[in-house]
């Protein structure tokens, strides 16, 4: 079921990419492009969630009944749902792209290394994944998996000649480009929500931290999408007015509200 859903469609949509650029680098760039155009009603979705969560910590209604059921964790449960269906609001409509973005890290790894068939088997593996009406094998083996300095099958690493290891360059744009993009999404806590900016505190740092990790240890091409991902997301709240550009300013502090 994984490989029918996840793993064939995206092999399929990679290989024909790079039918198309003969560039696998550049293909799974457009890819990640793809991915974004695709998810981005609910990157839509998740802003208006996120913003009517910022706007209920200020609603008179949500205020009070902290206050009166400060006591009664479940009935302050019930009574927030309550709240949530007469204002139409989903506390999970904010995570969606996040928990969506993770089954197609995992498909995109795997369908990376599938697609670049080092042995035989793998070969043989390849041809019975690839939609026959739509790629000819023959035409698109050996791929070539070359891009800049980089083997997009191999962790990367950048070797200069008066240096005895390797520099993770991509690793390390991996962590920058997604704390940055952490921190420009990030929207404003409410006064006194000190949790929450807890909350949004870890995610700007163990988010990358994780990404860059894997980034570090697994194939290149993961990497090159975690780095193009946060790019065009980046652009993408750009375009929608949505980025706040003094979150990057070490004085503004991520629970601090917008005046």
């Amino acid at each position: 079921m994984w490989d029918t859903i996840i793993i064939t469609p995206f092999i399929n949509v990679l290989l024909l990419i790079y039918s198309l650029v003969g560039n696998f680098g550049i293909a799974i760039i457009l890819f990640t492009i793809l991915i974004r155009l695709v998810t981005h009603p609910l990157t839509v979705k998740q802003l208006k969630g996120a913003q009517a969560m910022q706007d209920l910590q200020t609603d008179k209604r949500y205020l009070e009944m902290q206050k009166k059921y400060k006591d009664n964790k479940e009935k302050l449960a019930q009574e927030q749902m309550k709240l949530y269906q007469e204002l139409g609001i989903s506390p999970f409509s904010s995570c969606l792209p996040t928990l969506i973005q993770f089954p197609i890290i995992i498909g995109l790894y795997q369908s990376i290394i599938r697609s670049l068939a080092n042995t035989p088997i793998e070969l043989l593996n390849l041809t019975r994944q690839i939609y026959p009406g739509l790629l000819k094998v023959a035409e698109l083996v050996p791929l070539n998996s070359k891009f800049l300095w980089m083997d997009l099958g191999q962790p990367e690493r950048l070797y200069l000649p008066f240096l005895s290891f390797g520099i993770p360059v991509l690793a390390i744009v991996v962590v920058t480009t997604s704390f940055m993009q952490s921190k420009l999404m990030q929207p404003p806590t409410a006064p006194g929500n000190e949790q929450a900016a807890v909350m949004g505190n870890m995610m700007t740092i163990y988010m990358p931290v994780l990404m860059g990790y894997m980034a570090l240890s697994l194939a290149s091409g993961l990497a090159l999408y975690f780095t193009a991902s946060s790019v065009v997301g980046i652009l993408q709240y750009a375009l929608l007015g949505r980025l706040d550009w003094k979150n990057l300013l070490p004085s503004r502090g991520s629970g601090e509200t917008k005046k």
